[in-house]
């Protein structure tokens, strides 16, 4: 077996083979899943932003209106086409029903704009909604459909499948305005009746809403059932199609005013840049760096070089005997790190954020870090481990969803100035770079530990520049203040999501916290510092905006930003791509 195949083994890359799986909910949960990510890019479009703070101006908010009526005809004509394709009885009635249902919601819609005294500006659609009812309506009158499966469409039986496909068009515009709608509300005082917004979006969020939305998704999974794994497939492609265009539709909303986001627009320009960085290993790896980088070596340091690649030594008792090595070396280190945690995490609570005192508390951590790469490096763990198994090592290593298209769409957008650095323990940033990018490209920049190389392979010794928080804090600081991109203002954010990124988190501008850990919560209750979901944070940032002229973002504020995906960190700094 080759190193390269041996290395599979610890870098686990799944891919589903292009199976259509059904959810145990039914077709419509199951492709709701899949395109979660495209909801989230919703929530952070400056259009529902702005809804969500209440002080959306009232143009943006009545062209909006104006093109969802649209829609909604549009959506009438289609399901009147899917009555006429259907051949059951029962299926007929739903779908007539369904079609009442919207244009009562369409008379709801002009109801409440006239209890407000607005009028709905009069026009044609604007290109965004032309594109999902053009799409719509190609869908449910079989066009579409009969391009992709020609002359399938004969029989009344094959007909009744165009049923489907017009539900899959339609099925996402409910689902996402209703969860948008929850969204919103959620973060809504529960005094605020002062929400210039508020009857609307509580009329999406209402019960009647849900069962109607929910009503067009359980006649979507009856019509499906009957459909081939083709069929099926593309079933997918229209719903994750039309949900593209539902997000486009948001992000294309004109917005008569300022905004907060995406985060790029309004600081990264001639005045201001916007400094990324980000940690590594579980925040941008899904692996540790440092234990992948251990697996690589002591298999390496297991074979011997033949003219045909690597060969087997021994009986495996060397192998065995270096994975004791280094579990000896791991156990000493996580009992001594864990030990001196416990030790932080018995001190007394403070009244109020308190940064120099978690900043003395976490300098104890020093120490231990120091001391296991010491071991680490002196123990020959990593010697002879060669350079072109570190880059193979690193151009496979898997990443956390989204966060390399991330970094890619940063470095794509141009004349944006945006900077962007990783900041690792991590004790090879070749592993770093390999994993990042293949070829001349230099970005991200990465700071972290490096192996010293003789004739490209390894002498065992780490040459350290990261290795505890406090080293961490200081490579972050010396970023921001020598960081002269555009010869502006510095805005810096910080992504990570483990203790060691705290100091770093708390310092910059704004600080976010990709699903805070157990440990990270209890210090935040000890130290005075908190933690807000990133979209309630922006809400609350959007309305000192529009009343104060400017929203504060400020590092050493003690609150930390929360998301549970690089997505939302995506959408919330460069937007709907």
């Amino acid at each position: 077996m080759s190193l390269k195949l041996s290395v599979i083994i610890i870098i686990i890359i799944f891919e589903m083979g292009g199976l259509m799986i059904r959810d145990e909910g039914g077709m419509a949960k199951s492709l709701w899943t899949k395109s979660i990510t495209e909801s989230i890019f919703a929530i952070y479009t400056p259009y529902i932003l702005s809804l969500a703070s209440g002080k959306l101006d009232s143009g943006s908010f009545l062209h909006c209106i104006s093109q969802d009526l649209r829609f909604l005809q549009a959506s009438a004509e289609a399901f009147e086409m899917a009555e006429e394709f259907s051949d059951d009885d029962e299926d007929k009635t739903v779908i007539r029903k369904i079609r009442k249902h919207v244009l009562r919601k369409m008379a709801m819609f002009q109801s409440i704009v006239q209890e407000w005294g607005f009028e709905l500006p009069a026009g044609i659609s604007d290109r965004a909604m032309i594109k999902y009812t053009d799409f719509l309506l190609a869908t449910a009158s079989g066009k579409s459909v009969r391009e992709k499966f020609p002359g399938k469409f004969a029989t009344p039986f094959e007909k009744t499948k165009l049923s489907a496909y017009a539900l899959a068009a339609m099925a996402p515009s409910m689902r996402i305005q209703s969860f948008l709608s929850k969204e919103i509300q959620a973060v809504l005082e529960p005094d605020e009746n002062i929400h210039l917004y508020k009857k609307w979006i509580d009329s999406l969020a209402s019960q009647k809403f849900e069962a109607l939305a929910s009503q067009i998704e359980e006649l979507f999974d009856k019509l499906t059932v009957s459909l081939t794994g083709e069929e099926l497939h593309f079933v997918e492609t229209v719903y994750q199609n039309a949900m593209k265009l539902q997000v486009n539709f948001f992000s294309a909303q004109p917005i008569f005013q300022k905004t907060i986001v995406p985060l790029y627009r309004a600081h990264g320009n001639d005045e201001h840049n916007v400094i990324i960085c980000s940690g590594f290993d579980m925040t941008c790896s899904a692996v540790d760096s440092c234990a992948l980088l251990a697996d690589v070596a002591i298999i390496k340091s297991s074979k011997v070089v033949k003219s045909n690649g690597y060969e087997d030594v021994g009986d495996g008792t060397f192998l065995d005997n270096r994975r004791d090595i280094s579990s000896s070396l791991l156990k000493q280190y996580v009992d001594e790190y864990e030990q001196c945690l416990d030790r932080i995490m018995q001190r007394d609570k403070v009244t109020k954020f308190d940064f120099e005192s978690l900043r003395n508390a976490l300098g104890q951590l020093t120490d231990v870090e120091k001391a296991g790469n010491l071991r680490m490096g002196s123990s020959g763990i990593l010697k002879g481990l060669q350079m072109d198994d570190i880059k193979w090592a690193g151009e496979h290593l898997v990443f956390q969803d989204g966060c390399l298209e991330f970094f890619k769409e940063i470095e794509k957008t141009k004349g944006v100035a945006i900077d962007a650095h990783i900041l690792s323990y991590c004790w090879s940033g070749d592993l770093i770079r390999s994993a990042f990018h293949s070829g001349d490209s230099k970005y991200p920049n990465v700071h972290s530990n490096e192996l010293l190389f003789i004739d490209s392979i390894s002498t065992g010794e780490i040459l350290t520049k990261v290795q505890c928080p406090i080293e961490k804090l200081q490579t972050f600081n010396d970023i921001c203040k020598n960081s002269n991109y555009n010869k502006g203002r510095n805005l810096s954010v910080y992504i990570g999501g483990s203790i060691e990124e705290l100091l770093c988190l708390l310092t910059a501008d704004i600080g976010v916290v990709i699903s805070p850990s157990a440990n990270l919560l209890k210090l935040g209750s000890l130290f005075g510092f908190s933690f807000v979901p990133l979209f309630s944070g922006l809400v609350k940032k959007q309305r000192e905006l529009i009343e104060d002229g400017c929203p504060c973002w400020k590092g050493l504020s003690g609150t930390l930003y929360t998301v549970s995906s690089w997505a939302e960190i995506h959408a919330f700094i460069l937007g709907v791509n």
